[in-house]
C-alpha cells in the first residue's frame, strides 16, 4: 500500500499568503452553515468565499468542508477550526490558488491517518507496529494513531 506523502501537498496557509500577495485588498469570508449533533459528536459544515477585492460582490471562489468532533486528534479540540481551514483551502483552489494539487495538506491528513490505522489493525507483531509508528512519525502523524498503536500492541503481545 503506497503511503500518502503529506509533503507533496500544500498547506492552506501557503495558499492564503499567495492570495494576499497577489490581491492585497482581497478578502476571505467564512460562514458556519451547520453545527448539528451532541457535544463531542457535532458535525460542522463551513462554506468559505474568496473575493479578489474588498468591493467585489461576487466571490472568485467558494468551497465547503465538513468535520466531525472527535474524528481525529485535531477534531477533538478544534473541529470547527479545522473545518474552516479546509473550506478556505477549497475556496482558494476554486479561485485559482491550488498550487500543483487542488487538495491541501489539511485535507489529505484524514486519508493518511485512516491508512495508518488500517496498517495498525493489520500488524501482527510489535516490530510491524514499530514500522507503522516510524512511518507515521516521519509525516508528523504519530500522535493521531497513538491510541490505536497502544491497543494493538497489547493485543499482539498477548
Amino acid at each position: 500500500m503506497a503511503a500518502t506523502q503529506l509533503e507533496n501537498y500544500e498547506p492552506v496557509e501557503e495558499r492564503i499568503a499567495r492570495f494576499y500577495e497577489k490581491h492585497p485588498s482581497g478578502r476571505i469570508v467564512t460562514d458556519l452553515v451547520s453545527a448539528e449533533g451532541e457535544p463531542g459528536k457535532t458535525r460542522w459544515i463551513v462554506k468559505a468565499f474568496v473575493f479578489r477585492d474588498q468591493s467585489d460582490v461576487e466571490p472568485a471562489g467558494s468551497g465547503y468542508a465538513f468535520e466531525i468532533d472527535g474524528a481525529g486528534m485535531a477534531q477533538k479540540t478544534a473541529a470547527l477550526e479545522t473545518c474552516e481551514t479546509s473550506a478556505v483551502g477549497r475556496a482558494l483552489a476554486q479561485a485559482g490558488f491550488s498550487g500543483s494539487r487542488r487538495v491541501t495538506r489539511e485535507e489529505m491528513i484524514k486519508p493518511a491517518v485512516a491508512e495508518f490505522e488500517d496498517r495498525v489493525a493489520a500488524a501482527q507483531s510489535e516490530s510491524e507496529l514499530k514500522a507503522v509508528w516510524m512511518d507515521a512519525k516521519s509525516q508528523g502523524l504519530e500522535k493521531r494513531i497513538q491510541a490505536s498503536v497502544n491497543r494493538r500492541k497489547a493485543e499482539v503481545a498477548s
